[in-house]
């Protein structure tokens, strides 16, 4: 893509170019040059943000160059090969054009660098951000791939009911020891008979008819499938979680940075007002060395909550698995100051419904209870028929059909104590699935009682809050009047900012605390990603 932009000052023709200059884009660039070009007037074709170039590019550029445009360039390597390009000797133009193409990778990747570090930020919602992250998190990737090997893990122990067909043909030589054979000479026959050739050519089957351990089996391959997808789900929701949780330390991060802006802003103005009325007379040296140090002290909390912010922009980018060089804009920062209700369902019924790692642990235990099942059909009879039908012969001509069927029953009579052993391994497994569904149990009615209760907690922190910051701002105004009327020294200005200050802290924590134990309830229920998807 190549994106064209034109300024016509009086006096000189801009062209701007920024991306590639190849195949139709040079046509569109060809367009836009001839329509801009006005006689009599200088033109400046910029090529600093060009990535690329091909041989009509190349073709595009002498022409605008024989028409007097001046390129304006950027790079050591694309400099040179504009110089060359314009050189007079028609010889030096074509060696020019031949290191152009040896050159290009390293033209193409200083430009791919200057255009990462100048791209435009991603303005991400809250809600775009979870989207990425179940999209293209490492951990969500390995969570579907463990689903896809249970899937064909189940396909496998499936295949096991199923009829085997193999089609086959062979070619063989065969000479053998009658002596051998027969554990001695044979009188009136030849010591060994052959060598002779064997051909055949056919097909051969076996069909399980009846064996309960192969389907106790396929039965929990299929509650793996189950499991996994569950376990799949736990990892959505926690990656879900961490995202929420990183982008609403973002916002609380900008809330900072925007509250200590004002501050600093007030604390200059102020440092001002001070100065101006020492320097006529109706103030003091004292109030301005005051003010002074209040705008320092401001001055430092600002630039920490920018650094703040940039840190939790770094770590959502780590969590999105984006470019680490790729700059990201908070969308929702408005939403910070808004304390929206959790309309799910918070009770613990619907959390135990909810949850995946529930779900998850009632599959594992299904697949457990298969697998000893499984273990003890074992000792059960299997019957299976089979055989083969295939052409044989000494030669192709002389080739006849011969087969084979079978019907087995195989009954276990004694395994060495395998059986038994299985089926105590499968009955231990099940006993540590309940015993760790029980724990999570008990974990998922602590996480409910507790968010519920901060959430309930942080509503009226935040009323409160707000109330503290529309009191301090109120104090400052005052305390600011009675100083412009001289009634007063700046100590109350000063008190005044530092109570404005620790109430925007405040608001903002609580504002954080809100948003934070709603989503706390939400990863509790099981519901984080329905709430911040939807």
């Amino acid at each position: 893509m190549l994106r064209i932009t034109t300024n016509d000052d009086g006096v000189t023709v801009h062209l701007g170019l920024e991306g590639r200059l190849v195949t139709a884009w040079v046509l569109e660039a060809e367009n836009a040059w001839r329509s801009a070009h006005v006689a009599g007037r200088a033109l400046r074709v910029d090529l600093t943000a060009v990535t690329s170039i091909d041989d009509d590019g190349w073709r595009l550029l002498r022409v605008m160059k024989e028409a007097g445009a001046v390129f304006v360039t950027e790079g050591v390597a694309m400099k040179h090969l504009i110089k060359e390009m314009t050189g007079k000797d028609a010889r030096t133009r074509s060696r020019g054009r031949a290191r152009f193409l040896c050159t290009l990778a390293f033209v193409i990747c200083a430009a791919g660098a200057a255009s990462a570090q100048t791209a435009p930020p991603m303005r991400l919602t809250l809600k775009d951000a979870v989207a990425i992250a179940l999209r293209q998190n490492p951990q969500v990737a390995i969570a579907n791939l463990n689903l896809a090997e249970s899937t064909g893990a189940s396909a496998i122990a499936r295949s096991a009911l199923l009829p085997q067909v193999a089609v086959g043909a062979s070619d063989f030589v065969t000479r053998a020891n009658v002596e051998s054979l027969f554990g001695g000479p044979v009188p009136g026959f030849p010591q060994h008979i052959g060598p002779f050739w064997t051909v055949a050519v056919g097909t051969r089957f076996s069909v399980p008819v009846f064996d309960l351990s192969l389907w106790r089996r396929w039965q929990a391959s299929r509650d793996a499938i189950k499991a996994s997808t569950a376990q799949r789900d736990v990892v959505r929701e926690l990656n879900a979680q961490l995202v929420v949780s990183q982008y609403l330390g973002g916002l609380r991060a900008a809330a900072d940075v925007t509250a200590a802006k004002s501050r600093l802003d007030l604390a200059e103005a102020l440092f001002t007002l001070a100065s101006d009325m020492e320097k006529n007379g109706v103030g003091t040296s004292l109030d301005t060395l005051r003010a002074h140090v209040e705008f320092q002290n401001e001055r430092q909390r600002y630039v920490a909550a920018a650094a703040q912010l940039k840190l939790s922009q770094y770590g959502l980018v780590q969590l999105l698995n984006l470019n680490p060089q790729q700059s990201i804009e908070l969308a929702d920062e408005s939403a910070f100051f808004e304390t929206p209700a959790f309309d799910a369902d918070q009770s613990l019924t619907a959390a135990f419904a909810q949850r995946p790692e529930m779900k998850a642990f009632e599959a594992a235990a299904h697949a457990a209870e298969f697998e000893k099942q499984a273990a003890r059909a074992e000792s059960a009879p299997t019957v299976s028929v089979g055989g083969g039908w295939q052409l044989e012969g000494l030669t192709n001509s002389t080739r006849i059909p011969v087969y084979q069927y079978t019907a087995s029953v195989s009954v276990p009579v004694f395994t060495g104590g395998r059986l038994q052993a299985r089926a105590a391994t499968a009955d231990l497994e099940i006993r540590k699935v309940s015993e760790s569904a029980q724990a999570t149990r008990n974990q998922i009615a602590q996480e409910v009682n507790s968010a519920t209760t901060l959430i309930t907690a942080a509503r009226v922190e935040v009323d409160a809050a707000n109330l503290g910051v529309t009191l301090a701002r109120e104090a400052l105004t005052q305390a600011q009047d009675r100083f412009c009327a001289g009634v007063a020294n700046n100590i109350e200005i000063i008190s005044a900012q530092d109570q404005l200050a620790r109430a925007n802290d405040n608001q903002i924590a609580a504002l954080y605390r809100y948003n934070q134990s709603r989503a706390d309830l939400a990863r509790a229920t099981g519901q984080m990603e329905a709430l911040y998807t939807k």
